[in-house]
């Protein structure tokens, strides 16, 4: 059993990395942050030359069909640079449910779209606050037609395709809408990080087409959750990872009474308890790389122990360089913010770090009755 990455994908993600260092420097990011523009298209159009997105796809669709591993790889090194992209609603979450649900026809229409870069598309779950829970969707699917409220949806604001969660007839189930549609009104929503867009989506007898059998939703969703959470825990450890050596090379640079700072005990132990969290979440997340890309029965609880892990290495490597950082940590000036923002975005998206826990005490359980 090899947890490591492979020679290609090593390959790739030094690729990864001097094109991002070249197309995605803070200042990128701070271009959306501080800007209207609800993300970056021309990185967008990058990346999609670069054939990113369809990493994961196969080829019959024009994707690259490199696999889960890339995919991970990518999403780390997005991570690393703040990348202000629809990478994970499109890639990670609607791009997988058309392939998971899909039929041969919208495989063929949407795909192809996704990996040219054409097409944004999102994924819509939450209705309000709360975790991802089957009692708690209230939208409906009748007629080919659907009504309800989905908030926050991530690059809901720009997405043109979304793939929601509904009740139907028969239970709950999947449907693509077409969000430039009638019936279709969208408003942004603020961020705690708004160089990632989110917006309230509401559907006022939108049109929308079934994805995936009637009354088998919650089944795919429960696994585009898993899929979503440990790429998401690779962008986390990618944003952990740089936290830290932001915070280690101000440390080595600022001086105080005539020493680097990183030279006192009390910088030293802060250090520390972040490359133990971080490599513990790299760890978990390379654990759960390996279950995705072979379908392992243990995939449920490798992803839910990763989630868990990267989001709280992530939070804490953020936190702790601005107080490295010191008196400038928390300024506007300093790159610490964009990192803090981040971190807490990406904690709360795909469920509350409580609703992660929950699983992983789930399928302990579930395993220890077997």
């Amino acid at each position: 059993m090899n947890f490591d990455f492979s020679d290609d994908s090593k390959l790739l993600r030094e690729q990864a990395q001097r094109f991002l260092r070249e197309q995605c420097p803070p200042k990128a990011v701070r271009h959306v942050l501080e800007g209207h523009a609800p993300y970056s298209p021309e990185l967008w159009r990058a990346m999609a030359e670069m054939g990113w997105l369809g990493a994961a796809i196969p080829e019959i669709h024009d994707g690259a069909g490199l696999g889960y591993e890339a995919l991970c790889v990518l999403a780390e090194e997005l991570g690393r640079v703040l990348a202000p992209v629809p990478f994970t609603s499109t890639v990670c979450l609607a791009a997988e449910a058309i392939l998971a649900a899909g039929t041969e026809a919208q495989q063929r229409e949407y795909l192809p779209q996704i990996v040219r870069g054409e097409l944004i598309a999102t994924f819509a779950l939450a209705e309000g606050a709360g975790d991802p829970r089957e009692a708690g969707v209230r939208a409906r699917l009748s007629d080919g037609r659907i009504t309800g409220t989905k908030w926050p949806v991530p690059d809901g604001s720009i997405a043109q395709l979304a793939v929601v969660v509904v009740r139907d007839a028969s239970g709950m189930s999947l449907a693509l809408a077409d969000l430039t549609a009638t019936g279709v009104h969208r408003s942004a929503l603020p961020m705690v990080d708004p160089s990632r867009n989110h917006a309230k989506i509401d559907f006022d007898s939108a049109p929308a087409a079934l994805l995936g059998a009637s009354g088998q939703g919650w089944e795919i969703v429960r696994r585009l959750l898993d899929r979503a959470a440990i790429l998401t825990a690779f962008e986390q450890v990618g944003g952990a990872s740089a936290s830290l050596e932001m915070a280690t090379a101000y440390a080595k640079e600022r001086f105080a009474f005539g020493r680097p700072i990183g030279s006192f005990q009390a910088i030293k132990h802060k250090l520390a308890d972040v490359y133990v969290a971080t490599e513990l979440a790299r760890s978990n997340a390379y654990y759960a790389a390996w279950a995705l890309s072979t379908d392992a029965a243990e995939l449920p609880l490798a992803a839910a122990t990763a989630r868990v892990s990267a989001s709280d290495a992530f939070w804490l490597a953020a936190k702790e360089n601005i107080q490295v950082h010191g008196g400038v940590g928390f300024t506007w000036d300093y790159d610490c913010h964009l990192f803090y923002r981040r971190a807490k975005l990406l904690a709360l998206s795909l469920g509350s770090q409580r609703y992660w826990k929950d699983r992983v005490v789930a399928e302990l359980e579930t395993r220890n009755a077997a």
